[in-house]
Formats: C-alpha cells, structure tokens, sequence
C-alpha cells in the first residue's frame, strides 16, 4: 500500500517536475468535470454524486494505490451494472453495493490476486467493453431526441422495444441540441486545439440552447438545471449543490421507495452479486489502465498495491456521496500526455473539481441533457473497440472468438453480473484448454548418451513428458503409459521439462505406477526436479530399486534400464542353463 506515494516521494521531485504535474492535474479536471457528471446520470445517480467521486477517489486512490500516474473516478464501464442496482434500490443500495465491493477489492490486494487479474484474455476485455459501449449508446437514445420515456426498466430487448415506439415523440429542439453538441466533439479534434473536445462541444450545445430558447420560446431543452432538485440541510434548489460533499452513511440514504434504505442480512446478500461485478470490473479496468500508463511512461505499477487503492477509495467515496470508481483509461492517458508523473496530478485533478462545484454549480445546471448524452455517445463509440472486435473476428483462432461473441453477447442481452461470472469462466478454461495443449509425451527412438545417439532394445521406451501437469493435463501426458504393449518391460520418463505437479498429477502419478507394478512393467523418471520428487515421495512415491527409481541425467536413466533389464533376464539365464 502506498508504493505510488513512496516512489513518488522516494525520486525526490524537482520542482519543475511538480508544476508539471499542476498542469496536467488542471488539464484532466477540465476533463473530467462534465465527464464525471455524464456517468453519474447514465447510471441514474445525481450528477453530483459523479463530482464527489471523482473528488474523494481521485485523491484517494492516488495516495494510497501503486500506479503514479492513474486517474481514477467514475468511468463508463460502471454503467450497465449501476444502473439496474439504483432502478431496484435507490441511491442508498447503490453506495453499499460500492462499499461492499471496496472491501472485496482489499481482499483482493492482500492475497495478492493483482498479477493473475491482469492477465483476462484479450477477447474476454474487448468483449465486455463492446456490449458495454452497445448498451451504453442504447441508453442516451432517450436523452439525446428528447424521447417522452416515463421509464426506461427491463431487460436490454424491452429498452429497444420502448424506444422505437417511443420514436414519435421525438423533440426536435433536443435532437438539434444533442447532433450539434456530437458534430462539435467529431469535427472540433480536426482543429488541433489544446481545448478538450467534449468541453468545447458542451459549450457550444449549451450557449445554441440558451440563445436559441431566449429567441424562439418554443425551443425548450432539458437540462441538468431543470432535471435534478437536491434538499441539504434545508436549503434547497436545483442541478449542482454548490457546497462540499457532506458524511452521511450509505444506509441512511433513500431507497427505491424514497425512505432511508437500512441495513440487513438479507439486503447485503441481495446486493452481493452486483458488489462482486463492481470489483471484477474494476479490477480488470484499474489494472488494464495502469499497464497500458505504464507502456507508455516506462514505469512499472505495483497491482496488488493498486487493488488495495482502490478498494480503500470505494470504501470511503460511499461516505461522501460517491458512486462506484475505478481508473479511467481516458483521463489516465490524458494525465501522460501532459505531463503528469506522480500522484500529484490526480489530487491537483481533484481539487479543481471540488472548486469548480463551489463557484460554477450555477453554470452547470444549463447543460443540456442532450448534450450530456451525446458527450455519453462518443464516450461509447471510443470505448467500443470496434477496430479490435472486428480484427479478432476476422483473425484469431476459433475459441477467442466464441470467447469474444459470449462476452458481448452476455453482456448486451443479459447483464455484467452473468457476463463476468461467465467471462471469467471462459478465460479460465481457455487457459486450461491452452496449458493442455502445451503438455504431452513423446516417443524417442534415439536418446543421447554422452556425445553419441544409440538405439535402445526394443523392450525399453523412452518418453520426453513436457509441460506442467495439473488435474488438467496430467492425464493426457500420462496416458502413454496405459496403452504400452505387452513385450515391453522397462519405461523411461524424460521429466526434464516438467515444471509443476499438482495434487492430482500427483495422484495419477501414484496410479500409473501402481499400475506398472502389476503389470511387471518397471519405471525410471529422469531429470524431474528435486522440489518435485521430494513432493512425491510425500505422498509415498518412494523409489524402489529394480523396479521404480529416479535418475538425475539420461545416461544414469540408461544405465539404470538396462541393469534393470539384466537382473530381470538373469534368473531365467541361469535356469536355462541347469543340468536336466
């Protein structure tokens, strides 16, 4: 914990550096100013509670993760699995489902899970992401025309069904509104302005919004002003609450039903299920991030320390009205590009946020909701990877690309709770299936001895076992020995390549040469590491002179086969030749 904060430290920052980092620090919070509060209300949040994460999480997660240089906040990902917790359980579940899932992010860090998570295969990431962008771009239909939608529930299928017969409804003030904001952030990167994209097309869609309903009375537009009300502390008003993110328990916070949720048995099992997609993704997109940072700058991140930081930073958002977080790969990019190189930049990052919402809360509430959506549909179409999906389709072997259509597929027609039990899954037994493939026997007609090859009698066979064996591929490496004909009498097991044995190789091991015994049939294992004949002489897999032994290089196999091979031929030798 804390290995980002201690380098950081530890290198001794000049100060050119540091004003550096202010720099990029101001440049990702103009970013992720009207990004944080795009992803708050597609997930069905107040806009504010996006600014509260990325204020609470920025700072966080920086001090206290192992990535120098990862923004983290509330990304596009979160959505799908959000959005669906607060339609069933308000605002109130959706801060303990990101409670629950800090804690098991924590877990995670602490048994030291960060180096396997951020090996998912790629058809697995892409997939997600896909079905993520799909549902995500669904979703700001409504938004983007102004579409009379009361509520959008239900599964993927009925949303689409809604919206195309809602259709008819269509406003052309907000569909002029939302197709000038999404021409703005097309066109506007063709112009090699150091503005972001997105901040120049709210600006542009929210100043056509205003002029144009202060000219034409009939122009009227939703927008953040108009759709969100808060009550604190008996003040109350509408868009952004221009006051600091307040302590309050996640539980004392309104359900569904609008009264303060609590906090039972029975409402955290219900919430389990979303907590533990809420960690996956976030640890599969916090990690992905930082490997793809730390291509870039050089640098090497700490994972396990990271999944801590991000576990601490969910644990505390939920306390200060903040949803669910994770690094973003956007912001984190942005943060290298200009220039940020320590955790400063994240906590600088921050800090503008929470300026910014005590001094232009006013201003924010005359964004449209339509160009909240269209900045939400280019989120969407850059997160689609639809250059990857297609390339994967069109070139890689046939079981990444099952892998990559049951991801989307799970993701868009179900939800990410089943998309990533099952993507997991899948990226499990794809590396079974792999690992499998790599391990096998093989016969050697030849082996060397010394500096010459010789044949050997055709009563003793030699096989080169390759691969680790695991319950997986134990038995397909070991299965030679169950089909070796009858007239031969001694096997030697080339183990040099072997690197892991398992409790059932172990096993099958054990198997096969009691099986060996019965059939006379007499065994030498050759090269097998030590740490690995001491595991299975644990198991009583001791070695027995004459009829299973262990060699330490082939020439000492050979010499052992065929004193093995005399002794057995000696008896009848010296029988033949008796007196009758």
């Amino acid at each position: 914990m804390f290995s980002a904060l201690r380098k950081s430290i530890a290198s001794r920052p000049s100060l050119p550096e540091l004003q550096s980092n202010v720099l990029a620090g101001l440049t990702v919070g103009v970013i992720a100013l009207p990004l944080s509060m795009a992803l708050a209300i597609a997930a069905g949040a107040p806009p504010q509670t996006g600014l509260y994460t990325a204020i609470i999480a920025g700072i966080v997660i920086a001090l206290t993760g192992g990535s120098k240089v990862n923004i983290s906040g509330p990304t596009a990902a979160f959505v799908v699995i959000l959005l669906p917790v607060v339609q069933n359980y308000g605002l109130g579940g959706l801060l303990i489902s990101g409670f629950m899932a800090g804690v098991i992010l924590v877990l995670m860090g602490l048994a030291r899970l960060g180096n396997f998570i951020q090996i998912v295969p790629y058809p697995v990431t892409v997939g997600f992401t896909a079905g993520i962008a799909v549902v995500i771009a669904v979703l700001q239909i409504k938004d983007l025309f102004g579409l009379d939608i009361l509520d959008l529930d239900g599964h993927f299928t009925d949303k689409v069904a809604t919206i195309a017969l809602s259709l008819p409804t269509l406003s052309w003030a907000e569909a002029a509104t939302g197709v000038l904001t999404f021409a703005v952030l097309v066109l506007w990167k063709r112009t090699r302005s150091r503005v972001p994209s997105h901040l120049a097309a709210l600006l542009a869609g929210s100043a056509a919004a205003f002029l144009a309903g202060a000219l034409v009375p009939e122009f009227q537009v939703a927008t953040v002003g108009s759709r969100f009300q808060y009550e604190i502390g008996g003040v109350a008003g509408s868009g952004i609450p221009p006051f600091l993110p307040g302590f309050a328990w996640p539980w004392e916070l309104p359900g569904r039903d609008g009264n303060p949720i609590g906090i039972s048995f029975e409402l955290v099992r219900r919430l389990l299920p979303p907590a533990f997609a809420i960690a996956m993704l976030g640890a599969l997109e916090s990690l992905l991030c930082a490997v793809v940072a730390d291509g870039v700058t050089g640098k090497k991140h700490n994972p396990n320390d990271e999944l801590i930081g991000q576990g601490i930073g969910n644990i505390i958002a939920p306390l200060f009205g903040g949803i669910p977080a994770t690094a973003a790969l956007a912001r984190t990019a942005a943060n290298v590009r200009a220039g940020g190189t320590m955790p400063l930049a994240s906590v600088v990052h921050a800090l503008f946020i929470l300026l910014s919402i005590l001094v232009l809360a006013p201003l924010l509430a005359y964004i449209p909701m339509a160009s909240m959506a269209a900045l939400l549909l280019m989120v969407a179409w850059n997160m689609s990877e639809t250059k990857h999906f297609v390339r994967i389709v069109r070139f890689a072997p046939r079981d990444d690309i099952m892998v990559l259509l049951t991801c989307f597929v799970l993701t868009v027609l179900f939800d990410m709770e089943v998309a990533i039990a099952v993507g997991m899954l899948l990226a499990a037994m794809l590396f079974i299936h792999r690992s499998i493939e790599q391990s096998g026997a093989r016969l050697l007609e030849r082996v060397k001895n010394g500096h010459e090859h010789r044949a050997l009698p055709e009563s003793i066979l030699v096989y080169d076992i390759n691969g680790a064996l695991f319950f997986g591929s134990a038995q397909k490496a070991l299965s030679v020995l169950t089909g070796i004909r009858k007239e031969i009498e001694i096997v030697v097991l080339d183990m040099s390549d072997v690197t892991m044995l398992d409790m059932s190789a172990m096993i099958a091991m054990e198997s096969i040469v009691e099986s060996c015994k019965k059939r006379g049939l007499k065994l030498v294992i050759n090269r097998l590491d030590p740490r690995l004949i001491l595991r299975l002489r644990r198991i009583g897999l001791r070695a027995k002179k004459g009829v299973f032994e262990y060699s330490r290089d082939m020439d000492a196999a050979i010499d052992i086969a065929l004193k093995m091979k005399e002794e057995a031929e000696a008896p009848a030798v010296s029988g033949a030749s008796l007196p009758s």
